[in-house]
């Protein structure tokens, strides 16, 4: 298992557009009046500030020089969320959770990010660093910045799915490997293993399915800044997004048949035992 990514407190980027970006200061990002209202463009420049919940810069950057409608602070914010797109004005608020790959963590300890996405500007938020941001963070430092803030939403959407289909094949490894003890009659399996896989599939599809929901909106949406290209893209995100969601379901209701399978053996041993004991007591 690889380290945690390291993610600053605080990073603000000035991406030109072309893909190419500059690591700014909170005082050097664009005015947000001017970014609210820029009109999309090919190429244009645009800012993505991305924050630490709990840095206090953040919270003083939110309310007094963000320029974001309360409502949509408190979003960013909250301290639990549920992956989701809604479109507030001119922009959206976008969360979307990815796997929890740390050292040690449990994979379905699902981490959240959260954005503020306009015309010129992103703001993203989070509480726990995310694998899929530090990737993008580090194509931006080999020169493959995105060239749109819907670009930056599509790739991150993307690069999700992605991390998420390692955790997806293991657990598929897991279950294939409990179904070949369950076919030796000399085996064994624990029980306490089924549960704990069925338990991890429902958990990480109680977050996959509204991820899903969430991207698909947010493809059938019209925000100015989500070009068709990008809008294609996030629809293939929704898509892979649905596939991990069948094979999650997949593994829930094979874990569960084997369970019933292991039971059903269970009692059919107890009950030669009892026999034995029967015959053995007359």
């Amino acid at each position: 298992m690889s380290e945690s990514p390291d993610i600053d407190p605080v990073c603000a980027f000035n991406l030109d557009g072309e893909g190419g970006a500059e690591a700014v200061s909170l005082d050097a990002v664009t005015p947000p009046g001017r970014s609210a209202r820029a009109a999309p463009q090919a190429s244009a420049p645009f800012d993505w500030i991305h924050l630490y919940r709990d840095d206090p810069r953040t919270r003083a950057f939110l309310e007094e020089e963000s320029g974001l409608d309360p409502i949509v602070q408190d979003g960013l914010l909250a301290q639990d969320t549920r992956p989701r797109a809604t479109v507030h004005g001119e922009g959206a608020v976008i969360i979307l959770r990815g796997v929890n790959l740390h050292p040690g963590a449990e994979a379905e300890d699902m981490i959240s990010v959260r954005f503020w996405v306009e015309a010129g500007r992103v703001i993203g938020i989070w509480l726990r660093p995310l694998f899929a941001v530090a990737d993008l963070m580090a194509t931006i430092e080999r020169g493959g910045a995105p060239t749109s803030p819907g670009d930056l939403v599509a790739r991150l959407a993307l690069r999700l799915a992605d991390r998420m289909e390692p955790t997806l094949a293991k657990l598929h490894e897991r279950v294939d490997t409990l179904e070949d003890a369950l076919l030796d009659p000399e085996a064994d399996p624990e029980r306490g293993e089924l549960v704990d896989l069925r338990h991890e599939a429902i958990i990480l599809r109680r977050f996959i399915g509204p991820q899903r929901d969430a991207l698909t909106t947010l493809a059938v949406e019209d925000p100015a800044w989500l070009g068709e290209r990008d809008r294609a893209r996030v629809r293939e995100a929704a898509d892979r997004t649905m596939r991990i969601l069948e094979e999650l379901d997949s593994v829930r209701d094979q874990a569960s048949v084997l369970h019933d399978q292991l039971m059903e053996r269970r009692a059919a041993q107890m009950n030669r035992y009892t026999l034995l004991l029967s015959v053995v007591a007359a």
